[in-house]
Order: structure tokens, then sequence, then C-alpha cells
């Protein structure tokens, strides 16, 4: 199925590099909470035996707050409007607090900043494509709910014969934050220790960034999870394209305070649900992002 796409970040080759820029500026220039409207979140109705396990904060406000970095198309990214959420992540989590009888309030974060504000109760749960890694689960539990790997992405023909294995002095574009950025460290060490050139990692806020740095060439390549790699393919219409293949598969995590392991065993058992009504697959087939589809949804695997 099509993915559906979003004026703000659908462009041509020739107008690739604004088309970035603007959404990019919308999701800095947001600093309200914004709700989603997406129409591919399945309907659901609560379940009296979750909504008992919702903790006293999320009871008394009414509502689910979660930290989200719009800047990650398809998964999380903003409306046309710069304002609205958008996203198969954003959807599943809907979904997943439906069953909690409670609307969710997303509100954009820098990526490495979200964690943080889980932890300090600005947030009620993190939602925004973490992969889960064992640093991030002393910091908070991670329940697990996709799974993903690393794929580059270069400009068409692949002008600087771009090789994953050996991309030892080349310009390699990555968000702050992300495993990518470790996966490109330990290939840079590698290339030290041959006596080659370093790799040199164009670092950048957000992924809208990255993405458009490999457009204009200022970066040879990008190293970005799969689903966020083949989504800019298909937005460039062929002005960039995947090299290799994707690798390092990993499951993605949703954010929750350490100290709530209920509530977080709660949004497991809700997945769980979803997939079983096959409203977990539903959203990311509209998404065009079943392939990293799974069956088993854990409180730190």
């Amino acid at each position: 199925m099509a993915r559906r796409l979003s004026p703000a970040i659908t462009f041509t080759t020739g107008a690739a590099i604004v088309g970035l820029a603007l959404s990019a500026c919308g999701s800095n220039s947001l600093s309200t909470s914004t709700t989603s409207n997406s129409t591919s979140a399945p309907a659901q109705t609560a379940d009296p035996a979750l909504v008992a396990k919702l903790p006293a904060n999320i009871k008394s406000a009414g509502k689910i707050v979660v930290g989200v970095d719009t800047s990650y198309p398809p998964n999380e990214f903003l409306n046309a409007d710069g304002k609205t959420a958008n996203g198969w992540d954003i959807d599943l989590f809907k979904a997943v607090a439906q069953k909690f009888g409670v609307p969710v309030e997303f509100k954009t974060a820098g990526f490495d900043s979200i964690i943080l504000g889980v932890n300090s109760g600005k947030f009620d749960v993190g939602v925004s494509s973490f992969s889960i890694k064992p640093d991030r689960e002393k910091e908070a539990n991670m329940v697990s709910y996709y799974n993903t790997g690393t794929q580059w992405i270069v400009p068409k023909g692949n002008p600087k014969h771009v090789d994953i294995n050996n991309a030892c002095g080349l310009n390699v574009g990555v968000q702050k934050g992300t495993v990518q950025i470790d996966d490109l460290a330990a290939r840079s060490k590698k290339c030290v220790a041959a006596g080659k050139k370093p790799i040199n990692p164009i670092v950048e806020e957000l992924q809208v960034k990255v993405n458009a740095d490999v457009v204009s060439g200022k970066a040879d390549a990008m190293a970005a999870d799969t689903p966020i790699g083949l989504y800019a393919v298909k937005q460039t219409n062929g002005a960039v394209e995947a090299l290799g293949t994707s690798y390092d598969a990993t499951p993605y995590g949703f954010v929750v305070p350490k100290a709530q392991t209920e509530f977080s065993q709660a949004i497991a058992d809700a997945l769980k649900s979803l997939e079983a009504s096959g409203d977990y697959k539903k959203v990311l087939t509209t998404w065009g992002v079943e392939g990293g589809a799974i069956n088993k949804f854990l409180v730190n695997p």
C-alpha cells in the first residue's frame, strides 16, 4: 500500500533541499503541543484492565504526554501545517493510548533530550524510534514494538563510489544521538588502524537536514534507520538511492520511566492486543513499513 506523504516533505529532485529545509524549520519552530489527526490509526476500545494500570499522574491529567522528535519521516514528522504530529510511530502509539482510554499530547523535542524528559517528568512516554540498547535500558524501561537495522543512502549513481565497509576519508551524514553515530565511530576506528583517513561524520540535529546534506552533495552518504533511508529515496524521486542492504537489526522501544514497571508491561499488553486484532499490522502496512513487524512485545528485551 502506498504511503501517505506530507506536502511539507514532498519534493522533486530540483526542490529537494528546499522541501527538507521547510520540514526542519517546522520542527524547530514548534514550541507548543500537537495532536495527531492521522487516519490510519484504527479506532480502539478502552480495555478496563489496562485503564486500571495507568499511573496516577496520567489518570489525573487525563492524557499521556509524549516526547517526540518530529524530524524523522515516515516514523515521526510534522504535517504541512507545521504543527500536527504524523507518521506510523504516531499512529501506532495513538492506538496504544486508546486501549488505556486516554488521548495523547505530542510534544516536539530534540531526539537526545527525550529520555531525559521522560525521567524528569516532562514527558510520560518517549515515542521516537529509539533503538533498544543496554545504556538506554539503564536509564528507562523500553517496550519493544518494531525491528529495524541501518541503511546507507548515497546520491544517485553513487558518484563517490562509496563502499560501506571502506568509507575511509568520506563525509557521512548522521543524526545526533542515534545508533549510527556509534556505528560510524567503529568503522572510522578500523580505517585509522589500517593507516587510512578516518570517516568524517556530518552530524545534524534533525534527520531531514541529514537527508538534505546527501541531496546537496555536502555528504557523500548517510546512515539511518532503514524506514527513514528508504523513505528518503522515494521522496527525492531518484535523487538518492539505497546502498547495499540493511544490517544490525535491533528493536525499537517506547520509553517509559524506570520506576513504572507495571505501566511498561501494560503498554506491552496493549501492543499484544493490537497484534492479535490485526490493527498493529494494519498501521505498519498503511505506511509500507510492515517488514519490521514483530510478534513479541517485551519490556527491556
